[in-house]
């Protein structure tokens, strides 16, 4: 994407998404862009998925409350929400400092293939929800996505959070396709919890944002008249391609403006993903995974204007 100067951009004055993305975002200088990608995020967004670990970090490794508190204080001013993952290890002083700062949560227990874990998991979401820590709960994410469990195991995880919460929506997170693939899960969820991401599926930046309507839409369609919440959508600013989505700097402010605009005009419930750059993600998805927050593995926020 190439930028030019001379062209006046913020979201006052564009009150059309489609504005933007038909040819704004291809006549403004990368300063502009980076202004009002900060104007966009000053002005608060919805939700905001939690980063836990630092630079040397790990899933696996125990995780402070001080660490928690002290990346809850950067968030807090920027989001309503926060959505964690976990509820053991550490990952379960998210929600209860995010409370004890006005936040609201959406709250994950992680299931996989490990039987005794999961129970541990089950079993702390139950516990920070009878806290009051808990506005929505998750059981799972992209656990069918993965393999790691059954259907009829998966149904009687979210069945048994059901019972111990009934006042506390609760519901299960994966790909948008899912939901229609898998009546029988969409049907014992309260709530369809979604992840859209057009990058992952190669979509160019100047396609993306109507294909990730696209993926809402059908996670919508599933749901047949259900609450439903992007749980996790974002742009990586750094780590390469693929197909024709392009890493960089300058789509993933494009991404998340033209995203918090539509979510904002539209009253859609939205998790960023993420809050800050982590590492040892490189692992799992390679180099681009390491570069999917808002803020970079520093806490240092991203993109200043040049």
């Amino acid at each position: 994407m190439s930028f030019r100067e001379g062209h006046y951009f913020s979201a006052e004055r564009f009150s059309s998404i489609n504005e933007i993305q038909t040819h704004q975002f291809s006549t403004i200088s990368e300063k502009e862009l980076s202004q009002t990608w900060r104007e966009t995020l000053q002005k608060g967004i919805h939700g905001i998925c939690f980063s836990l670990y630092e630079d040397g970090q790990k899933p696996g490794d125990i995780i402070t409350p001080e660490q928690v508190n002290r990346r809850i204080q950067i968030l807090k001013p920027y989001a309503k929400w926060v959505r964690s993952f976990s509820c053991i290890e550490g990952n379960e002083h998210v929600p209860r400092i995010a409370h004890q700062n006005g936040m609201k949560t959406l709250v994950g227990a992680w299931l996989g293939s490990d039987l005794e874990l999961n129970e541990q998991e089950i079993e702390g979401l139950i516990q920070l929800a009878k806290e009051g820590c808990v506005d929505v709960a998750a059981v799972g994410n992209e656990v069918m996505y993965r393999g790691d469990l059954t259907e009829t195991q998966l149904i009687d995880y979210i069945k048994r959070v059901k019972e111990a919460l009934p006042n506390i929506p609760v519901g299960y997170v994966d790909a948008y396709y899912e939901f229609s693939h898998r009546p029988n899960i969409t049907e014992v969820c309260d709530i369809i919890l979604t992840n859209c991401y057009p990058y992952w599926e190669g979509c160019p930046i100047e396609y993306s944002h109507e294909h990730m309507k696209s993926m809402f839409e059908s996670a919508k369609n599933a749901g047949d008249g259900k609450r439903v919440i992007i749980t996790e959508t974002g742009w990586p600013s750094a780590g390469g391609s693929l197909k024709g989505a392009i890493a960089s700097e300058e789509n993933a402010m494009r991404y998340f403006v033209e995203t918090q605009l539509w979510a904002t005009q539209n009253s859609i419930e939205t998790f960023y993903f993420s809050s800050f750059d982590e590492s040892w993600k490189v692992g799992a998805e390679g180099d681009v995974g390491a570069y999917w927050g808002l803020w970079d593995k520093n806490e240092k926020l991203k993109f200043n204007a040049k």
